[in-house]
């Protein structure tokens, strides 16, 4: 039976995460263009370089969304371990032979483009943590395998990034992997404790490096270095401030001639916020609360523990990474490196996004929930599952295994 129209697992979520992945595709193709043009045309001397660049990675990106997304998600099981390795082998190479920019070594030169491995991690080590938190839910692997995998899979990826330097692209991985082990339905000590860990490890990571903590100090008071580590958000702050309400208009930026750093890649929402306005922002705010509504209720029509966890992890893992840059822009976060998922500039970026958009797709296409005559409404369910699943501590998971794992109810 087809799936009721508008239900989580029906088309609806569907066609809304598709329009807003085109409104912030096209967006900001446009913003790239706007951002980018002055410094393309001076250094470059073409104003369409990073615009060209951009949409090479969008065509790629959608061929691999429209191609994975014609696929049984349940098939990319094994998939995923091919995509870790790929990444895995990828961020090893970075530290041999890796370019270097704006401090940092984080690109692969392939000749007529670079390539970030780090992108590839981050989908990687998704896919391989839902696959591994199904496995032990469903009673496959034992507890103490699971954590030592877990924790090998995830921290390989995660120290060979923080190498690069990249402490912004660690804690996404790190964070999205948390909150797949809260839809996974660990208990709270559990998930207590590994916060409590990476916050300490967080932290020391930020004490051994002076530009860490030069960061956080400017987060507080950009003004007392305003030539040096507070520069960057004082010129974001003039941006949101000179565009106001509507903005001073589409290509009227000023502060994309040379006084804003990274204004097409990291920063790109300050130049929103200058030429399209307070207007600008909230449409781009709303496409990706859009986005996030979709994809959760995509998760929730999933018929199995895999599809939830993939496409409620791949959901957080983009929200999370504009939430964030959204925050770094506008002074309530320091300053991470994270883009904006497909409005920055960023061939790697784009199509890895396009890429786990089009998981998620592939998870609303094929993992559908139906209703059958005779059955208590989905809604109704869920009711039911999360009702029984605080009385008696199951995991978020087991309502929709359709069986008890005894072996796993302990962590």
């Amino acid at each position: 039976m087809a799936a009721r129209r508008g239900y989580a697992g029906g088309p609806l979520p569907r066609y809304l995460l598709l329009g807003a992945t085109l409104f912030l595709l096209l967006g900001g193709m446009v913003m790239v263009y706007s951002a980018s043009s002055v410094a393309a045309y001076v250094n470059l001397q073409d104003s369409a370089y990073h615009l060209k660049r951009q949409v090479l990675g969008a065509g790629l990106g959608l061929v691999a969304m429209l191609a994975i997304m014609s696929v049984d998600y349940r098939r990319l099981r094994w998939t995923s371990t091919a995509i870790y390795g790929a990444s895995l082998l990828g961020l090893a190479l970075v530290l041999v032979m890796g370019v270097a920019k704006w401090g940092a070594t984080r690109w692969l030169d392939l000749g007529p483009f670079t390539v970030q491995p780090s992108e590839f991690a981050k989908v990687g080590c998704v896919m391989v943590s839902a696959l591994l938190i199904e496995q032990y839910r469903a009673g496959r692997i034992t507890t103490t395998e699971f954590w030592r995998r877990l924790f090998v899979l995830v921290g390989v990826v995660v120290a060979l990034v923080l190498l690069q330097p990249d402490m912004g692209t660690a804690l996404a991985i790190s964070i999205t992997v948390y909150l797949m082990l809260i839809l996974g339905g660990f208990r709270a000590r559990v998930l207590g404790a590994i916060a409590a860990a990476g916050a300490a490890t967080a932290t020391a990571l930020v004490v051994v490096a002076p530009y860490r903590v030069d960061r956080v100090f400017a987060f507080f008071d950009p003004w007392a270095d305003p030539q040096g580590s507070g520069y960057q958000s004082i010129q974001a702050m003039y941006a949101f401030g000179s565009g106001g309400l509507d903005g001073v208009g589409l290509g009227m930026s000023r502060q994309k001639f040379f006084y804003l750093p990274a204004a097409h890649t990291d920063f790109i929402f300050a130049i929103i916020g200058e030429e399209l306005g307070l207007v600008g922002t909230l449409a781009v705010v709303a496409a990706f609360v859009l986005l996030a509504y979709s994809g959760v209720r995509i998760a929730l029509g999933a018929r199995d523990a895999y599809g939830r966890l993939l496409a409620g992890g791949l959901t957080s893992m983009l929200v999370g990474q504009a939430a964030v840059n959204m925050a770094a822009v506008t002074g309530l976060l320091p300053v991470t490196g994270i883009p904006m998922p497909l409005v920055s500039s960023g061939g790697s970026s784009m199509t890895l996004t396009l890429l786990a958009i089009g998981i998620i797709l592939s998870v609303s296409k094929y993992g559908v929930r139906v209703e059958r005559r005779g059955r208590p409404r989905v809604e109704e369910s869920a009711v039911a599952c999360v009702a029984e699943r605080w009385g008696n501590r199951r995991s978020h998971l087991s309502c929709v295994d359709g069986g008890r794992s005894p072996a796993r109810r302990r962590a």
